[in-house]
């Protein structure tokens, strides 16, 4: 029986030559600032923003709840970076500073 012609396929041994654009732009692994920290998040993300305005703009039930323990209920009527206006139905309309919140949740 005659032997048929078989070809040996190997794989290629060669690195490849695109590397992530991270490690090209910066092959020693450092950051900016010269050393191997990570980077620091950003301080505003908008995140916070972004769920007051949709609370506001739905006029969503929320409670609030102070570092007290006391809770609050009604609708966000407008915020800004130290304090939030509440609507109340069963009661004065309240100026809550943000470092007075433990936590807030939807009604």
């Amino acid at each position: 029986m005659e032997a048929a012609n078989r070809r040996l396929i190997r794989p290629t041994l060669v690195e490849p030559k695109e590397q992530p654009k991270e490690r090209r732009a910066n092959p020693s692994g450092l950051n900016a600032a010269g050393n191997n920290k990570k980077q620091v998040p950003p301080e505003h993300t908008n995140a916070e923003n972004f769920y007051y305005v949709k609370q506001m703009q739905s006029k969503t039930p929320m409670v609030i709840v102070l570092k007290d323990g006391e809770s609050l209920h009604g609708v966000i009527e407008w915020y800004d970076k130290s304090c939030l206006k509440l609507n109340r139905d069963e009661g004065p309309n309240l100026l809550i500073y943000k470092p007075s919140i433990k936590y807030m949740y939807k009604a």
